[in-house]
């Protein structure tokens, strides 16, 4: 059995029916409609949610202060009742969390184990757990308007497979496209572009290892804000050490009047990238189910014949007991 991937990090415990999942809110404030569809949900998949009346606090447009939302998350770490933790939605404030992680709160979070699972705004949360804990994490849905509408909103098989210990294997959804062909390989990593550009210069920064494979999402950011913010990604040099990029459906980043496009933005920036892109892999934002998408683990790019798409070659997710 090993504890690790390939690249090093530190695999997470397996969850699934009868497992409890911890409920925390690090970033905006969930509808309350939204977080009762969302529990009944994962009821229905057959797990346990476990959450307190924190998750409920609004500060403006955060669920609460940095502090209480930060201990929302190192409590769970600490609870032996818990198998995964899971974000109730983005929206905004997980990066003001970072400065009160200190060194304590890496060690939790190895001890527990835990899945951590989310999108969008985490971002901040999955570049911490790979590179300030080392540890791997689970890009998939939350409560907030995926959970809460059912399989029309989140893909069932690709969420509980994430949380197992058998690797995904080849994942080739339909509508995503081979920008640039060719073949690579690495461990998955990435998340929100507007996240991964804001952690820059700061002691939290995405900071992957040479030959990783990126995952870029985003949402409702024009055509020239994608140039922007990829031409600076690539200034930072962290672009030049992916061994492939896989962008998301980035929906609502058309102009729109339909006269520039995320696709075209992309294409045109990635036309000197040293290796594959895909676009319109449908995990993050999305207009159809989101697929899960375990991250740090070893990941091939399919994008030199057939239908593209990812083969993921191990799992996130140890094998037996730690």
């Amino acid at each position: 059995m090993s504890l690790r991937t390939r690249a090093g990090l530190l695999k997470v415990r397996p969850a699934g029916p009868g497992s409890r999942i911890g409920l925390v809110a690090p970033a905006s404030p969930c509808d309350r409609d939204e977080f009762e569809n969302g529990v009944l949900e994962l009821r229905r998949l057959g797990f346990e949610p476990v959450y307190d009346d924190r998750v409920f606090e609004r500060r403006g447009f955060v669920a609460g202060d940095p502090a209480s939302r930060k201990a929302q998350l190192t409590d769970m770490w600490r609870r032996a009742d818990v198998d995964a933790v899971m974000a109730l939605r983005g929206g905004y404030g997980s990066m003001q969390m970072l400065p009160l992680l200190g060194p304590a709160d890496v060690e939790s979070a190895r001890a527990a184990h835990m899945a951590f699972i989310g999108y969008s705004d985490v971002t901040s949360l999955h570049i911490w757990m790979a590179c300030r804990a080392g540890m791997t994490s689970i890009h998939g849905p939350m409560i907030d308007r995926r959970l809460s509408q059912g399989p029309s909103a989140y893909d069932t098989g690709s969420f509980l497979a994430s949380l197992q210990p058998e690797p995904m294997g080849e994942v080739r959804p339909a509508g995503v496209e081979a920008l640039r062909k060719g073949a690579a390989e690495g461990p998955l990593l990435g998340g929100t572009l507007t996240q991964l550009l804001a952690s820059m210069g700061t002691p939290w920064a995405f900071d992957p290892p040479m030959g990783y494979v990126l995952f870029i999402d985003d949402v409702g950011e024009r055509p020239y804000r994608l140039d922007r913010m990829l031409v600076q990604l690539r200034q930072t040099g962290v672009l030049s050490r992916a061994s492939a990029v896989v962008f998301g459906q980035m929906p609502h980043c058309d102009e729109p009047d339909g006269s520039l496009t995320a696709r075209a933005t992309v294409a045109d920036v990635m036309s000197g990238f040293d290796g594959p892109v895909l676009f319109g892999f449908p995990s993050g934002h999305t207009t159809t189910p989101l697929l899960t998408l375990p991250f740090g683990v070893h990941t091939r790019v399919l994008a030199d014949g057939g239908d593209p798409g990812l083969l993921i070659e191990e799992s996130a997710v140890f094998e037996g007991t730690a």
